[in-house]
């Protein structure tokens, strides 16, 4: 199963499907084009009458970053999440120290290290304060390399509903900025959370290559979206592997 574009339009087709079937009825899904309209849409509701996180980002380290995002998923309330879904997972990215907003914001996480703190999901006028005090995350640069990394989701951040698993994260770095890895990781990570895929006690072992094109599957989740410089085609940015060994307890 190699990631052509049939699959990768299907993916992405199935993803609005379960995020806005009301959407889905109305639009052919079977074009790159179409697909992101349909995205297009999806992010202007979360901007007016849907609902969108807040990120305030210190600094970015790739491993912490992945780990603290899915303790935020996993610490909101199913129902909360299920309806952030219907944005599709819309996340703001600020740049900001969360220790210097402890009076005027209500971060719902904090990373352990501080890197970051998240706040929402909720309508966008909850965090409008917050957006006008500071500028959006940066993050031109691109990914720096770094060795296949594993991260430990903890056991105690929530109820376990299976015996941990050990899954691999893909990360595609060609052409991509650390502002690109934080919008499409967010999506897949959160979205696996909802899922079940990644729970409490599980492990990601993060490995970067420069596309994800060559890998033959099995895939649990996929993170697609339009190439950059050629709309019409679809790339697939992250990837989450079907589980592997089971994780240590």
């Amino acid at each position: 199963m190699k990631l052509s574009q049939d699959l990768l339009r299907a993916e992405a087709a199935r993803r609005i499907r379960v995020a806005r079937p009301d959407l889905a009825e109305e639009v052919d899904l079977s074009t790159a084009t179409a697909l992101s309209e349909v995205h297009a849409r999806i992010q202007e509701f979360a901007d007016t009458d849907g609902l969108l996180a807040v990120s305030v980002v210190r600094r970015f380290e790739l491993a912490e970053w992945a780990r603290a995002t899915c303790e935020f998923a996993i610490g909101l309330a199913p129902e909360r999440l299920a309806a952030w879904r219907g944005s599709f997972s819309r996340t703001i990215f600020l740049a900001g120290n969360p220790d210097n907003l402890g009076d005027r914001v209500r971060f719902d996480h904090i990373a352990e290290d501080g890197s970051a703190a998240w706040t929402g999901p909720a309508p966008a006028g909850a965090s409008a304060g917050l957006r006008r005090l500071l500028k959006l995350f940066d993050g031109s640069r691109g990914l720096p390399p770094r060795p296949d990394t594993p991260v430990r989701i903890p056991k105690a951040i929530g109820p376990r509903h299976r015996p941990p698993v050990r899954r691999e994260l893909y990360v595609a770095t060609a052409g991509i900025t650390v502002a690109d890895c934080l919008v499409h990781l967010n999506h897949l990570l959160v979205e696996a959370v909802l899922d079940g895929l990644i729970a409490p006690g599980d492990t990601l072992v993060i490995r970067q290559m420069p596309r994800l094109a060559g890998l033959s599957g099995p895939y649990a989740a996929l993170r697609v979206g339009a190439e950059r410089e050629h709309p019409e085609r679809l790339r697939a940015y992250a990837c989450l592997s079907e589980e592997t060994v089971g994780a240590a307890r």
